[in-house]
């Protein structure tokens, strides 16, 4: 079986983001009651948007099941206050449940969180239980700058975070760190700053020693860790200047990276600096790079081709596709059947 940890639910019916729209609008409007409101998405509607796009690539591309959650740019913690992100996180929390009700044996939800710049993620924990208890997700999303690119929170190792890392440990799920939006219109999203949250948290981890706190709490790094591979030696000597243990030691019992790297060399060099029990398959289809590569044929997103083509054990090939993925998402135990 091959898992995909992380996908997005990108091709959403276009009612979503009407809703979106409105529920922005109403924000000019302070002296108007602000109510959850409805939205009206069929499951014929839910079924189009998904047979012509993810599960067609799935198809194509042999891949079984993905780990599905609402899209990461369209999350936009930084507009309006809690009030709206709860409502919207709610609403795009349940379209995830609906995919995965629909497609059971294709799609495993993972929540949007209703997280709020200068908000204490603890106002996260009642909607990460429902989806956990109640819509049987596996994981969540957890943005380490709610603020949109400017960083105002405390760094993900302050204990600002703990109660919130508290819940995680205790319903037994991971968290993915993933930014959304960044309003600076200087800075791309998918290209600058995904990569530098991704990076900037892995920082934020090297400096403090949260693990030692929360030894059997987990983190998935998507895009392959942003620059940190690449730049692995810098972030060894960084910690060794801090006095930390080794890198290994000091993160890779509690830290995973994805394979959303859009190249061969990427992610061969992701395989030569990461351990294989720390990576796991994702390719975030139809997602920030959808196109086809000149110098290949084939689509750059189409990741699992790097993966079959690593000169790498079987037994590595086997963690890396399915069997970490079954480790870190531990309630997929519940969702999926046994690995044969």
């Amino acid at each position: 079986m091959i898992i995909d940890c992380h996908g997005h639910y990108t091709t959403a019916p276009k009612e979503l983001e009407a809703y979106r729209q409105k529920q922005i609008a109403e924000l000019k409007e302070p002296s108007s009651a602000r109510s959850k409101g409805t939205i009206s998405i069929s499951d014929d509607q839910i079924r189009e948007s998904i047979d012509k796009a993810q599960l067609k690539l799935q198809r194509e591309r042999g891949t079984d099941v993905t780990i599905f959650s609402p899209r990461a740019a369209g999350m936009g913690h930084h507009i309006g206050d809690a009030t709206t992100s709860l409502h919207w996180s709610q609403v795009c929390n349940d379209l995830i449940h609906r995919v995965c009700t629909l497609y059971p044996q294709n799609f495993v939800g993972v929540c949007q969180l209703p997280q709020t710049p200068g908000v204490p993620p603890t106002s996260c924990i009642p909607e990460l239980e429902r989806c956990i208890k109640e819509l049987g997700f596996i994981g969540c999303n957890l943005n380490p700058d709610p603020s949109g690119g400017y960083w105002k929170d405390p760094p993900l190792t302050d204990k600002w975070w703990y109660p919130f890392y508290e819940k995680l440990v205790e319903l037994d799920v991971p968290a993915m760190i993933h930014v959304s939006l960044f309003v600076n219109q200087n800075v791309q999203k998918t290209g600058a700053h995904y990569i530098n949250g991704d990076t900037t948290a892995f920082m934020h981890l090297i400096t403090a020693d949260l693990f030692k706190d929360f030894p059997s709490l987990e983190f998935i790094i998507p895009h392959g860790g942003g620059a940190v591979p690449y730049h692995w030696g810098r972030y060894r000597g960084i910690a060794q200047d801090l006095k930390k243990p080794l890198l290994k030691d000091h993160l890779l019992n509690n830290v995973f990276f994805d394979t959303c790297v859009y190249h061969q060399p990427g992610v061969d060099l992701l395989f030569k600096v990461i351990p294989a029990d720390n990576i796991l398959f994702a390719s975030e289809m139809v997602g920030a790079v959808r196109g086809i590569d000149p110098e290949t044929g084939n689509y750059y997103d189409d990741t699992k081709r790097y993966v079959d083509a690593l000169k790498i054990s079987e037994s590595d090939k086997r963690k890396v596709f399915e069997g970490n993925a079954r480790r870190v998402y531990s309630r997929l135990k519940n969702k999926l059947p046994a690995s044969k």
